[in-house]
């Protein structure tokens, strides 16, 4: 069964596939994980949608390692 990505649950095990959608959804799921200043950018997405097989959890890590850098997303 395909992956409602508006409405589904979202987890850090949740994994990215080729019917990932920048929803509501996935921003609340993120939000939650990283902050209220959790925030998108094209790059950003770009890399979650890859193909580069990866989870929720990973996306979630990688924002905020990215912060720590100071690289702005």
């Amino acid at each position: 069964m395909k992956f409602d990505w508006h409405r589904d649950p979202i987890n850090r095990a949740t994994k990215i596939d080729e019917t990932y959608k920048n929803t509501q959804n996935v921003r609340r799921f993120l939000k939650s994980e990283c902050g209220e200043t959790f925030r998108l950018d094209r790059a950003f997405m770009a890399w979650i949608k890859s193909g580069v097989p990866k989870n929720m959890g990973e996306v979630a890590d990688e924002w905020i390692r990215l912060r720590k850098a100071g690289v702005e997303t």
